[in-house]
């Protein structure tokens, strides 16, 4: 059975907001209105983003200016809901037996972006733009430097799944004793590279994503980020099996078959010592592409079946990247702490309502759905990235 590594607390923004409890209302009640337009960055507005508000990000601290861009601004935001439990975690262990792991895949490729524009047009780079802002470790720097933590500080970059990965590598820190403390999660802005990057591939949807309908097209781009603190208490909620698999069938493309997703469920089931009937909710990567939802279907029906519940968050608050697997692990561990009189409430899933008969099986969940949940509970969030990065997380509330 895997070592204690509890969830003991949790920061979001996302595009419906920078308050995790208001965030979970709007989840729970399917809310699609937080899409919109962005011009700049989406072909003349061509495409909805799922889009974080300027006024919802507080400002980098004068002493860490260097990290001032959007990414480490959602990192800041998601860390002040948390910070008095994570100054007492720090109280408690020592600043060196605390680390940071961050999922990322932009970083601040946006600030980066407008300062490259500047020197073509001007000569040089803004001068505000440092060279941190862009590294892809700056995440983990700026939260290592904001509390001084000398424990273990670094970065995740495995496109889609970085965010998962990064509460994956937070638990194996626990579990060697390099660390009694982990703050662990992921952050992803929107930015030029992205959206026309996706756009190339074809595969961005000109309306809100659709998945596991005949009629998707594609996915719908988000930003955000979540971060947890991690700590190896025995109580609460438990990041319980961790399944980890890289297939690398093709650089863009995933596994038509879903070996690689199939292989990181049953290792999260393996790892928690677990079987799949004990599982009663499933969040899905549900991209909304063709071929991701061809193949995770089959993969779920594979391990799990056809009958447990399952939903994609994605169209609610967009494909948030390198973030979306620690979000989609955070709407996981919102569902479990709402749990009450032995329901644990389902996140249903949003699209046209039109199945696509070419799709393996599986349940997906209606408004206002809840399942018994008497005794062990447990609920799964798959993330699959570019290249065959997938990771599976399974959670539940401590076993006796």
């Amino acid at each position: 059975m895997p070592s204690p590594c509890k969830l003991a607390a949790m920061g979001m923004v996302n595009a419906l907001g920078a308050d995790p409890d208001a965030i979970w209302r709007r989840v729970l009640a399917g809310d699609q209105s937080a899409f919109a337009p962005h011009p700049e960055l989406a072909a003349g507005g061509a495409w909805l983003l799922g889009g974080v508000e300027d006024a919802w990000l507080p400002r980098i601290p004068d002493g860490l200016a260097r990290y001032a861009c959007r990414n480490n601004a959602f990192t800041l935001a998601a860390l002040e809901q948390i910070e008095d439990a994570v100054r007492d975690a720090v109280a408690a262990v020592g600043p060196e037996r605390v680390g940071v792991v961050m999922g990322t895949s932009t970083s601040g490729s946006g600030e980066c972006e407008a300062a490259i524009l500047h020197e073509t047009r001007h000569g040089s780079l803004l001068p505000e733009f440092r060279y941190e802002q862009l590294e892809l470790g700056g995440a983990a720097g700026f939260l290592a430097e904001l509390f001084d933590l000398r424990g273990p500080a670094f970065s995740i970059s495995t496109a889609c799944s970085s965010g998962a990965r990064a509460l994956a590598s937070a638990r194996s820190l626990l579990a060697l004793g390099l660390c009694d403390a982990v703050l662990a999660g992921g952050s992803d802005s929107l930015c030029g590279l992205t959206t026309h990057g996706f756009a190339s591939l074809s595969a961005v949807s000109a309306r809100i994503t659709n998945p596991f309908s005949r009629n998707r097209d594609g996915l719908t781009l988000g930003e955000g980020a979540a971060l947890f603190l991690v700590t190896r208490e025995s109580d609460g909620i438990q990041l319980l099996g961790v399944g980890e698999s890289s297939e690398a069938h093709h650089i863009s493309a995933p596994d038509p078959e879903g070996r690689g997703a199939a292989a990181s469920m049953r290792g999260a089931l393996h790892d928690a010592g677990v079987d799949a009937a004990q599982v009663a909710y499933l969040n899905l990567h549900g991209t909304g592409t063709r071929q991701n939802d061809a193949m995770e279907s089959r993969a779920v029906a594979q391990v799990l079946g056809a009958e447990v519940p399952c939903s994609s968050t994605k169209p609610l608050v967009g494909h948030c990247l390198g973030a979306a697997g620690a979000i989609e692990l955070a709407f996981c561990w919102q569902a479990l702490r709402a749990r009450s009189r032995g329901a644990l409430p389902l996140i249903p899933h949003r699209y046209d309502g039109e199945s696509d008969p070419e799709l393996a099986p599986i349940r997906l969940c209606g408004d206002g759905e809840a399942v018994p949940a008497s005794g062990a509970c447990l609920v799964m969030t798959n993330s699959f990235g570019f290249g065959g990065n997938n990771c599976t997380l399974l959670i539940g509330e401590a076993r006796a």
